[in-house]
């Protein structure tokens, strides 16, 4: 079976530096159609970066995790739509996620709020103050988001089916910690398979580390594809 690019799959580019990134995303050629882009490569003017794969044809999310007040987050929210940005990010918190859609305007950039990091357990949770379950306060920012006109959150793929039983139909669920059968878990906590993460209802998954750093990006790439055929 040939595969195609599927822009179900997003693929980040964390990577060091510019050069590096254009490096894998000629390795990885047409069988990705979807990147994001995060801080390391935003702070090394990695909006250049962000024009070109426009140029090539690809879809872009800027992983900005927008958190400040409302004035700050509606401006950068206004200038990151002008640019090549698909996908854009906030944190899920009311202020923000208000300040972004008043920033996007009439922009066709969808907007998507960071429920709780997937890096991050109940332990970590707990001892940050939050007095609440994990997936309770996943609910409750999914919740928030709908009030105030996001397109969608990222979350991780164990509370997927949670969030698409509560949610509009086109609301998109966007979720990292996906990593292949077999695969490193390295810094996420919260994760799954491509195929049960889709099964849960997610929308996108975000795949980096199991990409990026295998011996043939481009192999891994297919693997994943596959995977997402299958599901």
């Amino acid at each position: 079976m040939t595969l195609s690019a599927d822009p179900r799959l997003i693929v980040a580019l964390d990577e060091p530096d510019l050069a590096s990134a254009r490096a894998l995303v000629g390795a990885l050629g047409e069988s990705v159609s979807y990147y994001k882009v995060g801080l390391t490569l935003l702070a090394q003017g990695g909006l250049s970066l962000c024009d070109e794969l426009k140029a090539q044809g690809k879809q872009v999310f800027q992983d900005w995790k927008l958190h400040d007040i409302g004035a700050q987050v509606e401006g950068a929210a206004r200038a990151a739509v002008a640019g090549a940005c698909d996908l854009l990010t906030v944190h899920a918190e009311p202020q923000v996620m208000k300040a972004a859609v008043a920033g996007r305007g009439d922009g066709t950039t969808k907007i998507i709020g960071v429920t709780v990091m997937t890096s991050l357990s109940q332990g970590d949770l707990d001892e940050m103050g939050y007095g609440m379950a994990l997936s309770d306060l996943v609910l409750r920012r999914v919740d928030q988001a709908v009030e105030c006109g996001l397109d969608g959150v990222v979350s991780s793929p164990h509370e997927a089916a949670l969030i698409r039983a509560r949610v509009p139909a086109d609301f998109l669920i966007v979720t990292p910690g996906v990593r292949p059968v077999g695969a490193d878990l390295n810094d996420q906590q919260r994760v799954a398979t491509p195929q049960d993460a889709f099964l849960n209802g997610a929308s996108h998954v975000v795949v980096g580390r199991p990409i990026t750093r295998a011996p043939d990006p481009k192999a891994a790439t297919l693997d994943i594809l596959r995977a997402i055929h299958n599901a």
